[in-house]
C-alpha cells in the first residue's frame, strides 16, 4: 500500500525537495503552494500525511492545519509542519493548531521520511 502525502510549501526548491525525497522513500505525493490549496486538498483527495510550511500566502499553515483538523475531524490526516520558525513558542503553537509535528528547517531528508513513517506507525496506518 503506498500511503499519500501532500506537500505544501510556497519555496519552489523546497516543495521539489520534499517530494523527490518521499517519491524515492515511496510515497504517493502531490503538492500545494499555499494554505488555502491545502485546505481544499485535503478535504477533496484525503492523503495520509500533510506536510506543510508555517508562512505562506493566502491562508498560513498554522490557521490551514486549524481547519483541517476541524473541518475532518477524526478523519484527519497527519499533519507535520515544516518551517523556518524554530523558537520554542512556535513549535508549541504549532502543535496547539493541532500538528502532529513539528520540524524545523533546513531540514534532514532522511529525517523527514523518519518522521513520517513514525506517524503513521504511531496512527495505526504502516504496513
Amino acid at each position: 500500500m503506498s500511503f499519500r502525502v501532500l506537500a505544501v510549501d510556497d519555496e519552489p526548491d523546497v516543495l521539489g525537495l520534499v517530494e523527490t525525497k518521499l517519491q524515492k522513500a515511496g510515497f504517493e505525493v502531490t503538492t500545494a503552494t499555499n494554505g488555502q490549496e491545502a485546505v481544499e486538498r485535503a478535504v477533496t483527495e484525503k492523503p495520509d500525511v500533510i506536510i506543510m510550511d508555517v508562512m505562506m500566502p493566502k491562508l498560513d499553515g498554522l490557521s490551514a492545519c486549524t481547519q483541517i483538523k476541524t473541518q475532518m475531524g477524526e478523519l484527519a490526516p497527519i499533519i507535520i509542519l515544516l518551517t523556518a520558525r524554530g523558537q520554542e513558542s512556535d513549535v508549541v503553537e504549532g502543535l496547539g493548531c493541532g500538528a502532529d509535528d513539528y520540524m524545523v528547517k533546513p531540514f534532514a531528508p532522511r529525517e523527514l521520511v523518519a518522521r513520517v513513517n513514525v506517524a503513521l506507525m504511531k496512527a495505526g496506518k504502516s504496513d
